[in-house]
């Protein structure tokens, strides 16, 4: 994958995509096989990985409910290895890239599900990693909060060129964001399929499951 790439990992429950984010992300060791980010393999040279990546999932609660946005972001950038100073620069700066910094100040608790999702990506930009890995991102955001963060992506992609990896059980999503996707089966990659149409993945997804569209 290139700078700016989108690739959807898609498949049912059980695929495997869960656990294939978790392991480029350092935090699965794979039983076989090597995956390589940056040119750095995730089990032998996961140091150096991490400074690639930020992660974030679709029912994240990692977060402190009783501090605010920014001071959970602080908090953050410090286990990062950042000083005060600089972690409340990239903090706010996260911040504002999603949106959150009317909110900053706010509780965590007082937050909706999809402001929740926002802080976590905010969260992963705190490295400014190049590669963002996204798990189920939409899963409990109402059909506005999800297209707010499809719109996100997008311009994390296109604009600020990041490369994304996100697992996603919403074909319509994936077709709409990614520019490749992965079809998952039994921990394996049964077919890449890039997004040369509209419905090409639906199409593909269906007749390799065998299952009616």
């Amino acid at each position: 994958m290139g700078r700016g790439e989108v690739l959807a990992l898609v498949g049912p429950n059980g695929a495997g995509k869960t656990t294939l984010l978790r392991i480029l992300a350092t935090l699965l060791l794979p039983t076989e096989g090597s995956a390589l980010i940056g040119g750095f393999d995730v089990a032998r040279e996961s140091a150096r990985v991490k400074r690639l990546i930020g992660r974030a999932a679709g029912d994240d609660q990692g977060f402190y409910w009783r501090l605010s946005g920014l001071e959970n972001l602080e908090f953050f950038a410090g286990l990062l290895g950042m000083h005060a100073a600089a972690g409340r620069r990239r903090a706010t700066e996260a911040l504002e890239r999603v949106d959150l910094l009317p909110m900053a100040r706010e509780p965590v608790g007082r937050y909706s599900t999809g402001l929740r999702q926002r802080l976590a990506i905010a969260r992963a930009l705190l490295g400014d990693p190049p590669v963002l890995l996204f798990d189920e991102p939409t899963r409990s955001l109402d059909p506005v909060a999800a297209a707010g963060f499809r719109t996100l992506v997008a311009q994390l992609a296109r604009e600020h060129h990041r490369t994304v990896v996100m697992a996603t059980h919403n074909l319509e999503e994936a077709e709409v964001l990614a520019d490749r996707a992965a079809i998952l089966t039994g921990g394996t990659v049964r077919e890449a399929v890039s997004m040369d149409g509209p419905g090409d993945l639906t199409r593909r997804y269906h007749t390799l499951l065998g299952r009616p569209q």
